[in-house]
């Protein structure tokens, strides 16, 4: 019963990361060292850490081909329509919203924060709308309203008729101000 509580509490002393050798007995015998298999078998934190690093870089790397095929598959190029919205300067024009009709049905509305406004002023470029239109002929009313000159409010349209073919269309809704006028205008390009 000894020799086995010896045995068992060399064990766990091995375990522990000791080795023992027992000093009483001409036939004791040292326990062989476990302690190197334990500790190989036993990730390494670095390791680990730069393997999620990797798989985090992989499921973004995953997610944005998928947004890229996404899009792709809905809005394919031969029946793509994107609307953008910018602003030359804009003075005389504080944006709130802009709605979008494409052939008399409603695309798209949007309320601006003063925040969007300030990049719109400082060049950036919104896209307001991504879909699908059939080849033809199309009409695109937008309206415009916000604060025009003297603070009062302002609301303007802007109509533009536009042929659809095969290949993907791009229209911007740009606003800018008339220096002759004293009023902010509102213009549709077409892009080819």
């Amino acid at each position: 019963m000894m020799q086995r509580f010896i045995q068992l509490g060399a064990a766990a002393l091995v375990l522990a990361g000791a080795v023992l050798v027992p000093a009483w007995g001409a036939d004791a015998k040292p326990v062989p060292a476990m302690v190197p298999a334990v500790a190989a078998s036993a990730p390494d934190a670095a390791t680990l850490d730069g393997r999620v690093q990797d798989i985090k870089s992989d499921v973004i790397k995953l997610n944005r081909d998928m947004l890229v095929l996404e899009e792709e598959l809905l809005f394919p190029a031969n029946t793509q329509v994107a609307l953008f919205v910018s602003m030359d300067v804009g003075k005389m024009f504080e944006l709130d919203s802009v709605q979008i009709k494409l052939d008399d049905k409603m695309v798209s509305s949007y309320l601006y924060t003063p925040l969007e406004v300030a990049a719109l002023h400082r060049g950036g470029v919104q896209r307001i709308y991504l879909g699908n239109l059939k080849v033809g002929e199309h009409e695109l009313v937008a309206y415009f309203t916000g604060k025009g000159p003297h603070d009062r409010d302002y609301k303007r349209g802007a109509t533009v008729k536009f042929e659809k073919s095969t290949d993907p269309k791009y229209i911007e809704l740009r606003i800018k101000d008339s220096e002759a006028k004293l009023q902010p205008e509102f213009d549709v390009k077409v892009w080819q």
